[in-house]
């Protein structure tokens, strides 16, 4: 088994009066930055916030830095990040006046599938299939956002945003699996219920929570600023059978998912801007919604032409208004 050393792991090289300063990144897949405590990494600088950035690893091992909302932004190379950029080795970060550089050697992980993964707890590849429900959220006209706000004002809402969107979807007991420039991804692990490997209703009910939920704080972020027009949000949510890797270690699993049910889920939230709704479901997803009453007359069946499948695919499709009101009306069934 190779000898692992700081040299050969992934790192931060912070620089301080008294010399350099050494970071790991290893043991998690998230690290916070800011003057508070209760961040990963406390920078005592004055001109950094109390949550500044984070940076997190993918399934894919990439690293992405992203700035909280902070009050004087977060730099890669000089650029100021307004979105989650993915970092390279030697990369440059400043947060306040405080400057590090990123390293991730690049023979890391050839290290480490030659080594003996029985009992050493390194890093292993498993797929297997899992039943899963996937969303995808899209914050609307993003482009257009940046050509008319001010890059400090951009950095500071759309870090908000995504702030307070890990916050709920963490806490819905999921995790942001990926981010892709304006968007997140986020996956739900089920256990088949009863015959037909069916999904129990407070499961699906969770993940319909939490995306209101992100409905709901993208509104408030949006009166909170001055912008050109309202921040808004879409969302695609599909569910379905999908091979789901496990690329973190024995005592800290790092899952994410790979297959159809995950494509579909992209294109259903492109569709809704063709729908103009907000939230597009896919078929299995409403499906099992439809055990609970509430779910009736609340979205439109739809049939739509996603780009890369052969024949029409049926969506259930609705707005944000369409889907407050289904929760309301679903608690107040399952309480009954």
């Amino acid at each position: 088994m190779p000898v692992v050393t700081w040299k050969s792991t992934p790192h931060l090289i912070l620089r301080t009066e008294s010399g350099p300063r050494y970071l790991a990144l290893s043991g998690n897949n998230c690290w916070t930055f800011g003057r508070s405590d209760e961040n990963q990494f406390t920078i005592p600088d004055r001109w950094v916030s109390r949550a500044h950035a984070m940076l997190q690893q993918t399934d894919l091992g990439e690293f992405y830095l992203i700035d909280l909302g902070s009050r004087n932004g977060s730099f890669i190379n000089g650029r100021r990040v307004s979105v989650p950029v993915r970092l390279n080795n030697g990369d440059r970060l400043t947060l306040g006046q405080t400057e590090m550089v990123f390293y991730a050697p690049t023979h890391v992980q050839a290290d480490v599938e030659e080594s003996d993964t029985e009992d050493s707890g390194a890093t292993a590849v498993l797929s297997v299939r899992r039943l899963i429900s996937v969303m995808v959220v899209d914050i609307r006209d993003f482009t257009v956002l940046t050509r008319q706000l001010d890059e400090r004002m951009l950095s500071e809402v759309i870090g908000t945003w995504f702030r307070h969107a890990g916050n709920i979807i963490r806490e819905s007991g999921s995790w942001v699996d990926k981010y892709i420039g304006d968007a997140v991804m986020a996956v739900w692990f089920h256990t088949p219920q009863g015959e037909g490997d069916g999904v129990s209703k407070e499961e699906l009910l969770r993940v319909c929570q939490a995306l209101g939920e992100l409905h709901h704080m993208t509104r408030e972020l949006s009166d909170r600023y001055p912008l050109p027009f309202p921040l808004r949000i879409g969302a695609g949510v599909n569910t379905g059978y999908a091979m789901v890797g496990n690329t973190g270690s024995g005592d800290r699993p790092d899952y994410t998912a790979l297959g159809d049910t995950v494509n579909a889920a992209f294109r259903l939230e492109s569709a809704t801007k063709e729908l103009r709704k907000d939230v597009a479901l896919g078929s299995t997803t409403y499906r099992y919604l439809s055990a609970i009453r509430a779910s009736e007359n609340v979205f439109e069946e739809h049939e739509v032409a996603l780009k890369g499948y052969d024949t029409p695919t049926v969506t259930y499709a609705g707005n944000f208004d369409d889907l407050d009101a289904f929760l309301r009306l679903s608690y107040q069934e399952i309480q009954v």
